[in-house]
C-alpha cells in the first residue's frame, strides 16, 4: 500500500505539496514535524508534515522524501488550524505563515557544494583563466560552497562558470544540508574518579606539592562544591581561585580533573526569590471583579483605564490565577522598549516563569524559548512578547493580555503574512476556549466600537493609582509667540520657564517630537533646490551626528553637501526639525543637565533600550528627547514635565486615522508625566491651539474623540463602518504601474462598483526605485467577506496569467489599520 504526506514549504505557494513515503514512515510520522525534501530541480527545502493520507496526487509523480528531521511534533495541531485561519484571512499562503513563525534556525536550508571530478583525467589547457582558478583550488580543498567561488574569484554571478566546468565534466555538484542551531554548551569539572577515595586524594595533595598553582584549584573546587552542593563551572572555578584555564587543562590531561558539558538556555533568570503582588486599591478591586463578571458572558473584555490608573497589576492579578489553574498566559506588547521594563516588574512576581519572545532575540535564543512553550515548561507559563508571539506553539493557553491594544506596531506590514497581532490573538483564544483581556488609556476605536456594540465586555477604570491628578495639560499657541519674538529656536518661552522650574525641583522632563533626524529637509536659499533620495520620492533627511544625509525609507546615505549640487552656492538651510536638532537645542538652553534622545538610532543595539530607560529611572538623565517609543506606556516615576515639540504634523497626515492617533500619541505621552504625587504637566505647542483634537486632548475627553471620529467614519465609509481591503501594485516602470492598476481597478468596479477607490499614488510614490499605486476596496457589513476575497483573488489571478502584468507585483492588505 502506498502512502503519502501533505507538506508546508516555507515559500509562497498556494498549496501543499503532496511527497511519498514508506509505511514505517508513516507509522512514525505525525503532523507538525519536520522533513527535509527535494524541490524543483535541485533545491531541498524544510518542509512541514500536513497530514498523512494514502491518495497519490493526479497531476504530478510524488517523489521520495529526503529525511525525518524530527523525533516529536515541532508545530502543535492548534498552530496549524491557527495558521490556517492567518492565511485565509489575510490573503497569503500557510507557507509565508510557516516563514514568519518558525525562527529560522527550525528552517534548515540548502547550500551547493563544489567537489572535484575525480573520474575524469582534465587537460589544463582546455580551461579558461577562471575556470583553471576554481580546478586549482579544488586541488587544495575537497569541497567549495557558492560563497567561496565568489571571493576567490571575485564576482558575484559565479553561475556560468560552475555550468561551463559541468559541461565539460571537470566538478561535481551536490547539495548540503546544514543544523542551523547549536545548544549553547557549558563546561564544568569534577574530581577523576580514580581520586576520590581518601587515601587517593592524600597522594594527589602529596604530589602536587610543587605546583602550588594545581594545588589551589583543586583545594577552590572542593570548598566550592562544598558550599554550593552544586556542579562547578570552569569559568567559576578560574574566577574563584585566581587560576588560568591553562592550569585547568593541565590538570585534565593529567587526569586529575574530569571535563564534562551540560546543556543551558542561552536566556536564564538569575534574580532573587519573588515578591508577592502589591494589593489592590478599591478601584483596582472593583475593576478586577468586572473582568471576572464580564469573562462569564464574554470571551473578550475591553478594559478602558486612564494612564497610570495601575492596570499591570490587575493584569499580574489575573495572570495569578491563571497560574494556579496550571494555563499559559500571553501577554502581548507593542514595542521591544516596553518589555524591558515589564520584564523586571513580572520577574520580580513570577521568577523564571516569565520567557521572553521578541525580534532583538537572537535566533538560538528564539528556538530556546520556542523549545519551552511546546514542552509547556515551567519557564514559560507567561510569555511576555511583541507580536510574533502569537505564532509560538502554545500548549495550554488561558489568558490572553493585549497591553496598549490601540498601538498600530501591532499589525505586521512587511512581509507577509500582514497580520494584526491583536486579532490573531483573538482567535488564537478562541481555539484554546480561552479568554482575551484588551487593555488601553486610549483604545482603537474598532475595540470601543466592538465594546458598544456587545460584542466585547467593557470595563473602565478612571481613576488613577493614589488618587494622582490628570496632569494638567495646556496648549502654547506658538504662531503668536513667533510673532512676539518669544521663541527660542523651536522652544517657547512658557516651556522654557516649566522646564526650569522642573529641574530647580529635581524632576525629570520628557520632550517629544516624532521625527528622527536633525531636519527632514535641506534647501539651497540661492535656487531652492533640495537633495533628493536617488531611490525614492523624497527629500533626504540631515542626520548632524554623522553629518549625513539618509532617506527612512531605504537607507540610502551620503555625506552632507558643502554647496547646493544644482548651482554650488553654500546657502543651504535646514527647514523642519527631528530629535536630534531638539537634543541640541535642550543641551544649549541647559548645558549643566544631562540631556539624552532616544529614537531608532540610539536604540539599534540588542541592550540600546534598556541602557538609556535604565538610565531615566535612576535619574542618571534630566532631559529625554524621544519620538513615539516613549508613548508606549513606560512607567517613569520622577518624569513632572512633558512637552510635545509641535502637535500640527501628526494632525495634518494624509491618513483617515491620523486625527485618531493624534489624539492617542498625546494622550499616552502625556499620561507619562506625574504619575506618583505630585501633578504632572503636559505643555503641547501648536500653531491651531483651537483644533477639535488639541482640546479633546487638553481635556482628556476620550468619548467625546470617538463620536466625532465615528461620525466621520461613518459618513466616508471607514472601518470600523466598513471593512477595507488595500491592493497595492509594485514594479520598477512606472508606465507599467499605472496601465496594471488602471486594469485591475476596473476589474474590481465590476464587481464592487463604488465601493471600490483609487487607483491613487501614495504621498511616497516611489520607494527603493518601485513605483507603488493604492486601490482600496470598501466592504459594507452586510457583504459577504469570504466572497468578496474570493472575488479579489480571482481577479488577481486573471491579473496575473496577464504576460504584461505578470513582473507587476501586487500586494493584499487585509484591514490595513
Amino acid at each position: 500500500m502506498n502512502y503519502f504526506i501533505n507538506v508546508i514549504l516555507p515559500i509562497p505557494l498556494e498549496q501543499s505539496f503532496t511527497y511519498a513515503i514508506t509505511q514505517a514512515e508513516a507509522d512514525f510520522l505525525k503532523p507538525g514535524m519536520r522533513v527535509s525534501i527535494p524541490f524543483g530541480k535541485s533545491k531541498i527545502y524544510t518542509g512541514l508534515v500536513e497530514s498523512i493520507h494514502q491518495n497519490a496526487p493526479l497531476v504530478y509523480e510524488a517523489k521520495q522524501i529526503h529525511q525525518i528531521l524530527d523525533d516529536m511534533p515541532l508545530v502543535t495541531s492548534v498552530q496549524l488550524k491557527h495558521w490556517q485561519w492567518i492565511s485565509k484571512y489575510y490573503m497569503c499562503t500557510v507557507g509565508e505563515v510557516m516563514r514568519a513563525a518558525l525562527p529560522s534556525a527550525f528552517i534548515l536550508e540548502s547550500e551547493t557544494v563544489i567537489s572535484k571530478n575525480s573520474k575524469v583525467q582534465i587537460n589544463d589547457e582546455d580551461l579558461k583563466d577562471d575556470e583553471f582558478i576554481i580546478y586549482e583550488a579544488l586541488h587544495h580543498q575537497s569541497s567549495l560552497k557558492i560563497q567561496d567561488l565568489m571571493s576567490i574569484l571575485d564576482k558575484k554571478n559565479v553561475l556560468p562558470v560552475i555550468k561551463r566546468l559541468l559541461e565539460k565534466e571537470v566538478i561535481n555538484v551536490q547539495e548540503e544540508i546544514y543544523e542551523k542551531y547549536k545548544p549553547k554548551l557549558v563546561r564544568y569539572v569534577k574530581i577523576a574518579t580514580a581520586h576520590t577515595s581518601e587515601k587517593a586524594l592524600q597522594e594527589l595533595m602529596e604530589s602536587l606539592s610543587r605546583a602550588p598553582k594545581q594545588r589551589d584549584v583543586i583545594m577552590t573546587l572542593f570548598s566550592v562544591s562544598a558550599q554550593t552542593k552544586k556542579p562547578v563551572k570552569v569559568s567559576e572555578l578560574i574566577e574563584e581561585s585566581g587560576s588560568s584555564s591553562a592550569i585547568i587543562k593541565t590538570l585534565i590531561n593529567k587526569e586529575i580533573l574530569e571535563e564534562y558539558h551540560i546543556q543551558t538556555d542561552r536566556v536564564q533568570y538569575e534574580g532573587d526569590d519573588n515578591e508577592a503582588s502589591k494589593r489592590l486599591n478599591e478601584h483596582q478591586e472593583l475593576a478586577l471583579n468586572e473582568v471576572a463578571q464580564s469573562f462569564e458572558n464574554q470571551n473578550i473584555t475591553l478594559l478602558h483605564g486612564v494612564t497610570s490608573s495601575g492596570k499591570t497589576e490587575l493584569y499580574v492579578k489575573l495572570i495569578e490565577s491563571q497560574l494556579s489553574n496550571g494555563k499559559q498566559v500571553l501577554y502581548l506588547l507593542p514595542e521591544i522598549a516596553l518589555t524591558t521594563q515589564l520584564v523586571e516588574r513580572l520577574q520580580n512576581y513570577f521568577g523564571e516563569k516569565v520567557a521572553v519572545f521578541h525580534s532583538k532575540y537572537s535566533s538560538h535564543e528564539r528556538v530556546e524559548v520556542w523549545n519551552n512553550v511546546l514542552n509547556n515548561s515551567h519557564k514559560a507559563q507567561i510569555v511576555l512578547g511583541a507580536r510574533s508571539s502569537v505564532l509560538l506553539p502554545f500548549q495550554n493557553l488561558g489568558l490572553v493580555i493585549v497591553d496598549e491594544e490601540h498601538e498600530s506596531s501591532y499589525k505586521q506590514f512587511d512581509p507577509a503574512p500582514r497580520y494584526h497581532a491583536r486579532d490573531a490573538s483573538i482567535v488564537l483564544a478562541s481555539l484554546f476556549e480561552a479568554k482575551t483581556l484588551l487593555g488601553s488609556a486610549t483604545p482603537s476605536l474598532e475595540s470601543y466600537f466592538n465594546a458598544q456594540q456587545g460584542k466585547y465586555g467593557l470595563v473602565e477604570l478612571k481613576h488613577r493609582y493614589n488618587n494622582v491628578l490628570m496632569p494638567d495639560i495646556e496648549l502654547v499657541d506658538i504662531k503668536d509667540k513667533h510673532k512676539r519674538k518669544r521663541m527660542t529656536g523651536h522652544f517657547s518661552d512658557r516651556l522654557i520657564l516649566e522646564m526650569q522650574e522642573t529641574l530647580k525641583d529635581g524632576h525629570q522632563i520628557i520632550l517629544f517630537q516624532n521625527r528622527r533626524g536633525f531636519s527632514p529637509i535641506v534647501e539651497c536659499n540661492t535656487c531652492g533646490h533640495s537633495p533628493q533620495c536617488p531611490n525614492c520620492d523624497v527629500s533626504l533627511t540631515f542626520h548632524q551626528y554623522r553629518n549625513q544625509l539618509r532617506c527612512h525609507y531605504c537607507g540610502y546615505n551620503s555625506a552632507m553637501h558643502k554647496n547646493c549640487e544644482a548651482c554650488r552656492s553654500v546657502e543651504l538651510d535646514s527647514k523642519g526639525f527631528g530629535t536630534e536638532q531638539v537634543e541640541q537645542e535642550a543641551k544649549l538652553l541647559f548645558p549643566d543637565h544631562n540631556v539624552a534622545r532616544m529614537d531608532l538610532d540610539t536604540t539599534r543595539g540588542k541592550y540600546g533600550y534598556e541602557k538609556i530607560i535604565t538610565a531615566l529611572e535612576q535619574q542618571e538623565i534630566d532631559i529625554l528627547v524621544g519620538t513615539q517609543m516613549l508613548t508606549k506606556g513606560l512607567d517613569f516615576r520622577n518624569v513632572k514635565l512633558v512637552g510635545i515639540m509641535n502637535a500640527d504634523n501628526m494632525l495634518n497626515f494624509p491618513d483617515f486615522r491620523a486625527h485618531e492617533r493624534s489624539y492617542q500619541l498625546m494622550a499616552q505621552v502625556s499620561g507619562r508625566a506625574g504619575r506618583t504625587k505630585e501633578r504632572g504637566k503636559v505643555l503641547i505647542q501648536t500653531y491651531n491651539p483651537f483644533h477639535r483634537i488639541l482640546q479633546q486632548v487638553s481635556t482628556n475627553n476620550f468619548k467625546q474623540m470617538f463620536d466625532e471620529q465615528m461620525d466621520e467614519r461613518h459618513t466616508y465609509k471607514y472601518p470600523p463602518i466598513y471593512r477595507m481591503i488595500k491592493i497595492t501594485l509594485k514594479h520598477k516602470d512606472y508606465q507599467k504601474v499605472n496601465i496594471g492598476a488602471d486594469w485591475y481597478a476596473k476589474s474590481l468596479r465590476t464587481v464592487f462598483g463604488k465601493h471600490v477607490l483609487g487607483p491613487e499614488f501614495p504621498p511616497v510614490a516611489r520607494i527603493r526605485n518601485q513605483y507603488l499605486k493604492h486601490i482600496l476596496v470598501k466592504i459594507p457589513q452586510k457583504q459577504s467577506l469570504g466572497k468578496t476575497k474570493e472575488a479579489i483573488i480571482k481577479i488577481n489571478n486573471s491579473f496575473l496569467s496577464i504576460k504584461d502584468f505578470r513582473a507587476v507585483r501586487v500586494i493584499l492588505n487585509v484591514d490595513n489599520y
